[in-house]
C-alpha cells in the first residue's frame, strides 16, 4: 500500500510539470479571437459562439506547442536566467525530448481543431500562425526589429482568426488598432526586460536595442493607436457610447506606458490580471463598446 502512495507523485508530477511548461496562463492572449465576433455582435448566435470557442481552443493548443518548442530550443540560455531557470524544461522537470514531441503534437492538433468549424479558412489561419511561431523559434527571434514585428503579428493573427471563424469582414480600423496595440505590448515587454536584465537577458536581440529606442517606438505606437481609435469611435460610429469609450481606452494606454516606464511590462498578461487600474479601465472600455454594439 505504501508503494502505491509513493508511486502517485512519480506519475502525476511529470504531467503537472508538462502542463506548467505549456504555460496555460498565456492562454489569456487568445481572448483576442473574441474581438471581431464581439464587435460584430454575433456571439449571441450558437453557431458563431461554437466556432469562436473552437478557434480559441486551437490557438491555446498552438501557443502551448510553440512555447514548448521555444523553451526546448532555449533551454541552455534559460538556465542562466534568474527567473526562466525555474521553468520546467530549464529546471529538468520536463525533458527536452518530451517537450519537443508534445510541442509538435499540439501544433499538428491545433489546425485539426480549427477545422471543426467547418470552414477551410480557420485551419488555414491557424496553420499560418504555426508557421510564423516556428519561424520565430528557428530564425526570426534572432533578427533585430523583425522579432518585434513577428511577435506582434502573432497577436494580429489571433484577432483575424476570430473574424474568419464567424465570417465577418475585417475593417482597416480594426486591423490598425490591433496591430499597433500588439506592437506596443511587445515593445513594452522588451523595454521592461532591458531595464531589469540589461543585455544579459536570454533574448539574442536585446543587445541590439536601447531603452531610449524602445521607448520611442512604444510612444509612436501609442500616439498612432490613440488617434486611430478616436477617429474610429467618432467617425465610423456616430454613437455616444463609442465616443465615451475613448476615455477608458486613453487611460488604458497611458497606464500601460506608466507601468512599462517603471519596469513592470515584462509580463503583460500578469499586468492585465493583477493591476487594479488596468482591470478597471479595461472593464470600462469593454462595457462602453458593448453598449455601443448591442444598444
Amino acid at each position: 500500500m505504501s508503494q502505491g502512495v509513493v508511486s502517485r507523485p512519480r506519475t502525476a508530477a511529470p504531467a503537472l510539470a508538462l502542463l506548467r511548461a505549456a504555460r496555460p496562463r498565456q492562454w489569456v492572449k487568445n481572448v483576442l479571437v473574441l474581438a471581431a465576433p464581439t464587435a460584430a455582435g454575433v456571439l449571441g448566435e450558437p453557431g458563431s459562439l461554437l466556432a469562436t470557442l473552437l478557434v480559441f481552443v486551437a490557438f491555446c493548443l498552438a501557443a502551448s506547442g510553440a512555447y514548448l518548442l521555444n523553451d526546448a530550443a532555449d533551454v541552455e540560455a534559460d538556465r542562466l536566467h534568474p527567473r526562466k531557470r525555474h521553468r520546467p524544461i530549464a529546471a529538468g522537470e520536463v525533458s527536452v525530448r518530451t517537450a519537443r514531441v508534445t510541442g509538435v503534437a499540439l501544433l499538428i492538433l491545433a489546425p485539426a481543431v480549427a477545422a471543426l468549424t467547418g470552414s477551410w479558412q480557420s485551419p488555414a489561419v491557424v496553420a499560418g500562425y504555426v508557421a510564423l511561431t516556428l519561424s520565430y523559434t528557428v530564425w526570426l527571434k534572432h533578427q533585430e526589429v523583425v522579432d518585434l514585428i513577428a511577435v506582434a503579428g502573432c497577436h494580429v493573427i489571433r484577432a483575424y482568426a476570430g473574424a474568419v471563424a464567424v465570417d465577418v469582414p475585417v475593417t482597416g480600423w480594426f486591423l490598425v488598432v490591433i496591430s499597433l496595440a500588439a506592437l506596443q505590448l511587445v515593445v513594452g515587454k522588451r523595454e521592461a526586460e532591458l531595464r531589469t536584465q540589461g543585455v544579459t537577458g536570454t533574448r539574442a536581440t536585446l543587445a541590439a536595442y536601447s531603452p531610449a529606442y524602445l521607448a520611442q517606438v512604444r510612444i509612436m505606437c501609442s500616439g498612432a493607436m490613440i488617434v486611430t481609435y478616436c477617429l474610429w469611435a467618432l467617425n465610423a460610429h456616430a454613437d455616444l457610447f463609442y465616443g465615451l469609450s475613448i476615455i477608458p481606452f486613453l487611460l488604458l494606454v497611458l497606464r500601460h506606458n506608466l507601468l512599462v516606464d517603471r519596469g513592470r511590462g515584462e509580463e503583460p498578461e500578469e499586468l492585465a490580471a493583477r493591476d487594479r487600474p488596468t482591470l478597471l479601465f479595461a472593464a470600462g472600455l469593454i462595457v462602453l463598446v458593448a453598449l455601443g454594439i448591442y444598444t
